[in-house]
């Protein structure tokens, strides 16, 4: 049997390790976005928590749906992202079910078309510290 990150692809630019099944998502449209993960240093030790990503290259076409647990982080210190054409939206949403209440935050990022190849956006995945006294999460975009 063979090391798994092994077989995982790298993003160049980054050396972020590529969400399996996140590149060429668009025949025809190159990968021109690199959507970066950025999980909370506080939040890598949560045992039931995970990342969905949805990639939308149309209002009603979700193209591809992905679960990323949060202990996926824990060895690959590099982090994660995905790759989509410069079209279309992507949907982070931050799951943890164990807390009570449970915790689900969400983001969406709207690709213009004219993003220039290249581009860099960082999704910031913080989630609360005191469940009791917190009814959302952050997720925070950068680009």
């Amino acid at each position: 049997m063979t090391d798994a990150t092994s077989q995982q692809f790298k993003s160049a630019a980054s050396n972020r390790f590529v969400v399996p099944g996140w590149t060429n998502l668009v025949e025809g449209l190159p990968d021109s976005v690199e959507v970066q993960l950025d999980l909370d240093q506080a939040d890598i030790g949560r045992e039931h928590a995970s990342l969905l990503v949805e990639y939308w290259a149309t209002n009603a076409d979700m193209t591809l749906q992905s679960i990323l647990p949060v202990r996926a982080f824990m060895t690959t210190p590099e982090g994660w992202c995905v790759f989509v054409p410069a079209q279309g939206r992507v949907l982070v949403r931050a799951v943890d079910p164990q807390p009570t209440p449970p915790v689900l935050v969400s983001h969406w990022i709207n690709i213009d078309p004219a993003t220039p190849a290249g581009t860099t956006v960082n999704v910031k995945v913080n989630f609360p510290g005191d469940q009791a006294n917190s009814t959302s999460g952050k997720l925070s975009l950068n680009s």
